[in-house]
């Protein structure tokens, strides 16, 4: 018979899983990230930034204010924690799981996008052109790859969108990797071998079974209890993979099958996922945080229903452009819509609602500390709210 959990302990099982509301520490380290790393597997990567670029956020939402440039260090400098790749979308991933995700790349090979492949099939030469001129030059930009020098000193004239069909395809397969960011946040390519890891590259990738089990595994880890919508989404992974390789890490005793009252999917449970009886987090959670990211799971689990609405027409928006939700104690108990306004030095609060259930006043002044927190890390002055929302008034008024 499977375990069964009250939803109250299965939020704290999530929460605790990943290190939402866990004590911070005073001074943040390339240890404490790599503790983050190891606990989420991955950051996902937007290129929107109003607030903070979304692979930030996350370690701040867990550590408080951190250094940027240690994920800077991790995911640019050798040897390499985290490198980029398609895992819940465009992520920094772990680099230990790269062999696990060889044969994602493998299978891409065969399924070239519509404009890469006819590009390569007209100008067949242009793929050994690349590589060459990655050999030759280091890490490359597609706009550098059409600028004036290499034109004129090779004749090739391709576009940049030809380079980065072909570059983009070139990166599905790994055959380059992404060595950095540029300021203007364009992919740096260079050749996988000296991107990643030496041995991790020279790796044998794992067979596609060996590979489910590692990704479903980490995948479990980081969720604490999971169905099998977000064990696949997690990484996004094919169900029926992910339904053989549940049941093979069942039988092993990794993942325990439980329902969770009011819940009508089952559940399975990491064998090592922490039960705490209580859970007081306060902290700001973006969109794209592995906590949220899968919605369906938490509606489910917290009743919450979050969308994001930078896509919609202003008109058609019900909280704001790119809003942030803020858990205190267990559970979302507010959601504010952030912009960093850089030139006047101040985080701005475009808007601030209060959830259902939650008491104003308290997390007003727990919304409040964590805000100007987020200001502080931000290099910005100060906090202004503006008069939008069920929560604006009280929160003002705090800060």
């Amino acid at each position: 018979m499977p375990g069964r959990l009250t939803l109250a302990a299965a939020r704290r099982i999530a929460l605790a899983a990943q290190g939402v509301g866990q004590p911070r520490p005073s001074v943040v380290t390339m240890r404490h990230l790599q503790t983050e790393i190891d606990r989420v597997a991955q950051f996902q990567i937007d290129s929107v930034n109003v607030a903070v670029r979304a692979h930030y956020m996350p370690l701040f939402t867990r550590l408080g204010a951190y250094d940027v440039d240690l994920l800077r260090r991790a995911s640019e400098t050798s040897p390499r924690r985290v490198f980029e790749y398609w895992g819940h979308a465009a992520s920094l991933i772990d680099a230990r799981l790269y062999p696990a995700l060889r044969w994602r790349m493998e299978r891409l090979k065969s399924r070239p996008g519509r404009q890469a492949q006819q590009i390569m099939a007209e100008r067949p030469q242009l793929r050994s052109q690349i590589l060459a001129h990655t050999d030759a030059h280091g890490p490359v930009t597609p706009r550098a790859l059409s600028g004036d020098e290499v034109r004129g000193q090779r004749h090739w004239g391709w576009n940049w969108s030809q380079a980065k069909h072909v570059l983009e395809y070139l990166f599905d397969i790994g055959e380059v990797a992404v060595a950095g960011r540029t300021t203007a946040f364009e992919r740096l390519y260079d050749r996988s071998e000296r991107v990643l890891p030496r041995a991790l590259h020279a790796a044998s990738g794992l067979q596609d079974r060996e590979a489910h089990d590692l990704l479903v595994g980490r995948a479990a880890r980081a969720l604490g209890v999971a169905d099998l919508e977000a064990l696949s989404a997690y990484f996004y992974l094919k169900k029926d993979a992910v339904r053989a390789a549940i049941a093979r890490l069942e039988a092993r005793g990794e993942l325990e099958p439980v329902s969770i009252a009011g819940v009508n999917d089952p559940h399975w449970l990491w064998h090592e996922a922490r039960r705490p009886r209580s859970w007081e987090a306060a902290a700001l959670v973006s969109p794209f945080d592995s906590l949220v990211f899968e919605r369906e799971r938490l509606e489910k689990l917290f009743g919450t229903r979050y969308r994001i609405e930078i896509y919609l027409p202003a008109q058609q928006r019900r909280y704001g452009y790119y809003v942030y939700l803020f858990f205190a104690g267990d559970a979302p108990a507010a959601r504010v819509d952030l912009k960093a306004d850089r030139a006047a030095g101040v985080l701005r609060v475009r808007s601030a609602w209060l959830e259902p259930g939650s008491n104003g006043e308290p997390t007003a002044r727990m919304l409040a500390h964590e805000l100007v927190a987020m200001a502080g890390w931000l290099g910005l002055g100060s906090v202004q709210v503006e008069p939008v929302g069920t929560l604006s008034s009280a929160l003002a008024k705090c800060l």
